[in-house]
């Protein structure tokens, strides 16, 4: 295989032993996938190759068997490759077609023969399948917080470069509260239209997690990443929606503190002392920090408070998510012990 390109575009093409071209230098990408067989990218848009390509199949002889509908191909084994589309993922064999007789699941990833089984990774997610089709294990879809209340995982994936797994609560007394608040996590999670048919500048992925649970206060962790095809990074967000599953009430910091209490100045200087005296900060740039906001990122744990800021804020994008932790024993003169917020785990 050989590049003959001269600037940032590729014109990849296959040579024989004695230099002589079996495959003319004109494609995007060519990926050897074994057993003599290669994948051939043709670039999806000309004006923004950082894009990526389409792959057709064809083999070491220079012969081209498919179009080009692939987005992903995976390396043959015993006469079988794993491919998908903008919909499916699905087994392909050496002429390129798909085998009818293996299963095609919904979504984008891989598929491998484990002896009888097939291990999916789709849409990072795992599950295994028999021959025919039938699942017989994927990861589990529900979170029992307890015999009350859950959390449901529920996905949205209205195109190949969009995906959210987002939590839908469910054992609220309050129907009505418990609608209202499902919404907001939609919101919160990013489940917003998107074309199924649009070709974005980016990728997104969203998923969630349970942080903490205590009594009916529970503490949501909503995470994603979003890649601007062809930048040097993503940039990750992270979210922690407070629920009172009583009430349905998103609480905010500003909740946790008896009214007139200077919480903002408080924790700031606490956080200063954190990063003037703690080496594990030294990371912080020079002067950057200039306190807490008002409605600044935080979560709550059984025994603390845990103040964070984004990538860039204070620190440089590696060090990810600077995090304060503080202890309840160091601000329980400010707290608001009377109050719902404090009362909803305590």
């Amino acid at each position: 295989m050989v590049n003959i390109s001269e600037d940032y575009t590729n014109q990849y093409g296959i040579i024989d032993k004695k230099g002589n071209y079996i495959l003319k230098p004109q494609y995007n990408e060519i990926k050897p996938l074994g057993e003599n067989m290669v994948a051939i990218g043709k670039i999806i848009d000309a004006e923004k190759p950082y894009r990526g390509s389409k792959y057709a199949i064809g083999d070491m002889n220079g012969n081209i068997l498919t179009d080009f509908i692939y987005y992903n191909v995976s390396n043959y084994k015993n006469g079988l490759a794993s491919a998908n589309d903008d919909k499916n993922t699905f087994f392909i064999d050496k002429s390129g077609n798909i085998v009818k007789n293996l299963p095609i699941v919904k979504g984008s990833g891989t598929l491998d023969l484990e002896g009888d089984l097939i291990k999916a990774y789709v849409d990072f997610r795992i599950s295994y399948l028999t021959r025919d089709g039938k699942v017989i294990w994927e990861q589990n879809k529900i979170i029992p917080l307890n015999n009350q209340y859950s959390v449901i995982e529920e996905k949205y994936k209205p195109n190949r470069d969009y995906l959210v797994y987002y939590p839908e609560l469910q054992g609220m007394e309050g129907k009505a509260e418990e609608k209202k608040a499902n919404e907001k996590l939609k919101e919160l999670s990013k489940v917003k239209p998107i074309d199924s048919n649009a070709n974005l500048d980016y990728n997104y992925v969203g998923d969630f997690s349970v942080e903490f649970f205590k009594k009916q206060l529970l503490v949501l962790k909503l995470y994603g990443y979003e890649y601007h095809f062809g930048a040097a990074h993503g940039m990750p967000s992270e979210i922690y929606p407070h629920i009172d599953l009583v009430s349905g009430t998103f609480y905010q910091l500003k909740d946790l503190f008896k009214q007139g209490s200077d919480y903002v100045k408080v924790i700031s200087e606490i956080i200063g002392e954190q990063i003037k005296n703690n080496k594990e900060y030294s990371y912080v740039f020079p002067d950057a920090y200039k306190g807490i906001k008002e409605d600044q990122p935080f979560y709550v744990k059984e025994y603390a408070l845990y103040i964070y800021f984004y990538p860039y804020d204070i620190a440089p994008y590696v060090a990810g998510f600077p995090t304060f932790k503080i202890p309840y024993t160091e601000i329980m003169n400010i707290i608001d012990t009377k109050g719902d917020f404090w009362g909803s785990f305590h």
